[in-house]
């Protein structure tokens, strides 16, 4: 992939977010966000290298896509986990987008010290994020163009009770995200957050809950936002591919809340 050069063709403005040809990693892929990216990213286009932890949910994804996905089963948050999985990537083809979505939730108050589940939660969502960027731009720059997609959360912006570690690693990643764009700027990479609120998913609302209290749960995300809906993983998966695409040529180092209004940062 080389950085594309205006003008485009005006006519076909949908033409810009086709990702025909490129190759896309995606982290956390077994389920929820990074499972609708991958899907999203393989119906325009693209050949999609999966990944995750969970061998059962990255298989179920890779079924769903077919022929476009590829899956690599990994325990993130190493240096040498990402580079496997990016020389694993680079069987395919050369890579054109890296998107670190995998993470996990934690709900501990810092009174607890809950060494355990602050260490975790820093690994997936901190440490994986790093060693992903640094494994992507270490091969695109060279090259002379990639985009790198980071799943942030709206807890970077906000100070809810027990969320302390989360909410941290978020906010690395919203600050790791500005120094890799400013670092892979002048080679043509660029480098950008999504940083969805409240999304329905597995991990918000499980499915052994009961019909109604699915319902109450997604209600009441519905009342934190200025805007009356629900967001749902293809409302993260288009601000993705928006990113991921030549229509966002000219936008790097941004975080792209989508959280229906609930944060309003400028």
């Amino acid at each position: 992939m080389t950085p594309v050069d205006y003008p485009l063709d005006a006519s076909r403005p949908l033409g810009a977010l086709r990702l025909d040809g490129r190759i896309a990693v995606i982290t956390g892929a077994a389920s929820g966000i990074g499972r609708g990216i991958a899907q999203m990213f393989a119906a325009v286009g693209a050949r999609v290298v999966l990944s995750d932890r969970n061998a059962q949910g990255l298989a179920e994804t890779a079924r769903a896509i077919g022929a476009a996905a590829v899956a690599h089963v990994a325990e993130l948050g190493t240096k040498d986990a990402a580079e496997r999985l990016a020389a694993f990537a680079e069987t395919i083809g050369p890579i054109d987008i890296w998107v670190n979505g995998a993470g996990i939730g934690s709900a501990n108050a810092v009174s607890e010290g809950n060494e355990e589940a602050y260490r975790r939660t820093i690994a997936i969502n901190q440490d994986a994020v790093f060693w992903g960027c640094s494994a992507a731009a270490r091969r695109m720059e060279p090259r002379g163009s990639g985009s790198i997609i980071n799943i942030s959360s709206i807890a970077a912006d906000k100070g809810d009770r027990k969320l302390a570690a989360y909410s941290m690693s978020k906010a690395a990643v919203n600050a790791l995200t500005r120094v890799l764009a400013n670092e892979g700027g002048p080679a043509g990479v660029r480098v950008n957050a999504v940083a969805p609120g409240f999304i329905v998913t597995e991990m918000t609302v499980p499915s052994d809950l009961s019909a109604a209290a699915r319902e109450a749960r997604i209600a009441q995300s519905v009342k934190r936002a200025p805007l009356p809906i629900a967001g749902y993983p293809e409302d993260v998966a288009h601000a993705a591919l928006y990113l991921a695409s030549d229509a966002g040529r000219y936008v790097t180092g941004q975080v792209i809340r989508v959280n229906g209004g609930a944060t309003m940062i400028p």
